[in-house]
């Protein structure tokens, strides 16, 4: 059965009522990555009807979950595949996409963006990297084409765009992206009025020595001293760097959206103390009370972010460590893993999470030292790309390759553990430098082996 689309006029009115409503509204990230997870349609009556969660991002353009939240008043921001971006910039193209993954859903459902790929810019390719402003562009242009005047295209960066970030007055985007890239971006975002979307993550920026100031805890913070600011939490000070960086190139008007924010709230030995019941609830909890409260951060005093947390369920067929499959705010049964203060009145609630002691760190990590190096389960494959992406970046590579202090032992883990550390060691040791689409980790222990001696 086609759906048919209200007059322009009245669609317009109930998408100002719905932004109107949803003034303390925060959203969340579904992620299906599970095989027990519940079916679409129990998800959209449970946010609808149990929490305050008004909107959600999805990773694809899942029509299950597209069908699911008809007519629910709960809006979904879907994602264009990575892959999908080349063929986006040919308009045709972009029209075609248009045609078989939104025009049968909207408006019955509330679809309020499109992001173009997820985290291109830090993780690439770089062909991906040179069309994504062009299918932003063609995109948008084919959505108006389309008689689809309500639904903003955009795209989640991660904070490896940024080359400095700390403090925020001395914040600044990348070399090379800033203008090739960014700017372009931010003009379309000014010219559509659409928000700059980016993934903060205090949670990789984690030590025990900022355990609180991480988690919206009591802290003495941080003091700009070129701003005369004092930052109370690690959120405001990752966002203010994004503010000023924008600001340099002089795009300061254009709007901020929160993409992916969150905490797990398990890890394996090696993750914890950060992946912890505790922190989780501390961060969460903290973002939705910062939020509901309507403080912005000391530049932007008064802005309220659009937020999605990362995530809606505990995934048990995500790859990595233990961490990646605990990001959920619910269990599957849709038990809430801990009160992070989204449930509706009367709803039920997890118990309060009680304080506990933070352990010490034993041994190096009292220093506060971190290195990065691959995750046990990373596959040849990744460790290779890694090698490949890392020394292409002018990194100097000579130390793995024969005759150098760390191609013993000669095995690609270990070469690929020392360049991926040399990057991340470079980049500024920010944890989401060791990323490496998920086959890196953060190690308090230092892998240096005889003559190879590992930055830090």
């Amino acid at each position: 059965m086609t759906m048919r689309q209200p007059p322009p006029l009245l669609l317009l009115l109930l998408l100002l009522l719905s932004a109107i409503t949803a003034v303390h509204s925060i959203g969340v990230n579904y992620g299906t990555l599970g095989d027990n997870l519940p079916p679409p349609s129990q998800v959209a009556q449970f946010l609808r009807d149990k929490t305050i969660i008004d909107r959600i991002k999805i990773f694809d353009v899942n029509p299950d979950i597209l069908r699911a939240f008809a007519n629910t008043g709960i809006f979904v921001a879907v994602t264009v595949p990575n892959g999908d971006i080349p063929s986006l910039t040919n308009i045709d193209g972009a029209r075609q996409w248009v045609a078989a993954n939104i025009k049968p859903f909207y408006p019955q459902t509330k679809i309020n963006y499109i992001l173009v790929g997820n985290e291109i810019l830090h993780w690439g390719p770089q062909n991906l990297r040179d069309n994504l402003v062009a299918a932003m562009r063609t995109l948008h242009q084919a959505l108006i084409q389309s008689e689809i005047h309500y639904i903003q295209v955009t795209t989640a960066h991660s904070l490896g765009i940024l080359d400095v970030a700390e403090p925020p007055s001395t914040a600044r985007f990348r070399p090379f992206w800033d203008n090739e890239v960014l700017a372009p971006l931010l003009q379309f975002h000014r010219e559509t009025k659409t928000p700059f979307m980016v993934n903060p993550y205090p949670y990789f920026g984690y030590s025990p020595e900022n355990a609180n100031f991480s988690v919206f805890g009591a802290s003495k913070g941080v003091f700009d001293k070129f701003m005369k600011r004092t930052y109370g939490n690690m959120f405001d000070m990752l966002m203010d760097a994004v503010y000023v960086s924008m600001m340099k190139l002089g795009y300061k008007d254009v709007d901020i959206a929160v993409g992916e924010t969150g905490w797990s709230s398990l890890g394996d030995t090696f993750e914890r103390p950060r992946c912890s019941l505790e922190n989780a609830a501390a961060y969460n909890g903290g973002l939705v009370r910062k939020y509901k409260s309507g403080r912005g951060t000391p530049l932007m005093p008064r802005k309220r972010f659009e937020i999605y947390i990362f995530g809606l369920f505990n995934e048990n067929q995500k790859s990595g460590t233990l961490s990646e499959r605990n990001f959920g705010l619910f269990h599957p049964d849709f038990t809430p893993v801990y009160d992070a203060g989204i449930m509706r009145p009367g709803a039920a609630a997890a118990p309060p999470v009680k304080p506990v002691p933070r352990p010490a760190m034993p041994g190096p990590a009292q220093d506060g030292k971190k290195w990065c190096v691959p995750k046990t389960e990373a596959s040849d494959a990744a460790l290779q790309s890694n090698i490949d992406y890392v020394c292409s970046q002018g990194l100097d590579c000579r130390s793995i390759q024969p005759g150098g202090a760390c191609f013993s032992p000669n095995t690609l883990r270990a070469h690929a553990a020392f360049v991926m550390n040399a990057f991340y060691q470079k980049e500024g040791r920010n944890d989401f430098n060791c990323d490496f689409s998920g086959s890196g980790s953060i190690t308090f222990s230092d892998p240096s082996n005889g003559a190879c001696k590992y930055l830090s």
